[in-house]
């Protein structure tokens, strides 16, 4: 039991590193929030548990390419020195998987959240409610700051545990 709660903290110090050293995976995870958020906080939005379930697995498909990217890409890093054109094809490639699951994340998330009379409503609401406009505002202030500047810097954090993406070797040429 004691080396499967191991292995459980393991995948979460794994998380946490591409949290605090990958700016994309920031960018999904805060999406996300935000579109859960929106979700459960107002009935605007109607939505089936099977479509739930879709947007569940299309959430969960782009953080899984997310780090499995940063996976293969802190692997290259760590054999790979000098530049080679197949480990940047081998990085180039597991980029585009991330790039193809988060575009068709995007068309599912539309296909089920193109709701007009929602959208109408939650503008409503948020025109009726200015405190809570503002605090949802500051929020979003908030998020880029997180996405942009990073945890590590904007928390002034030391990264303790894992190194930091800066203090591995990257490829040259990059």
């Amino acid at each position: 039991m004691k080396a499967l709660l191991k292995s459980f903290g393991y995948a979460f110090n794994g998380f946490i590193y591409a949290l605090h050293n990958e700016r994309n995976m920031r960018i999904h995870v805060s999406c996300l929030l935000y579109m859960f958020y929106f979700l459960l906080r107002f009935d605007f939005f109607v939505l089936e548990k099977f479509e739930f379930a879709l947007l569940f697995l299309a959430s969960a498909l782009v953080l899984m390419g997310e780090l499995i990217n940063t996976a293969i890409e802190n692997a290259i890093d760590l054999v790979e020195e000098n530049y080679n054109k197949k480990a940047k094809t081998a990085k180039d490639t597991a980029s585009a998987a991330v790039l193809i699951s988060a575009f068709f994340a995007v068309l599912v998330g539309l296909a089920l959240l193109w709701q007009p009379p929602a959208f109408k409503a939650l503008y409503e609401f948020y025109r009726g409610h200015l405190i809570e406009f503002s605090a949802f505002v500051l929020s979003l202030v908030f998020a880029l700051l997180y996405i942009f500047v990073g945890p590590l810097k904007l928390f002034n954090l030391s990264g303790k545990g894992a190194p930091s993406k800066k203090d591995q070797p990257t490829l040259k040429g990059e």
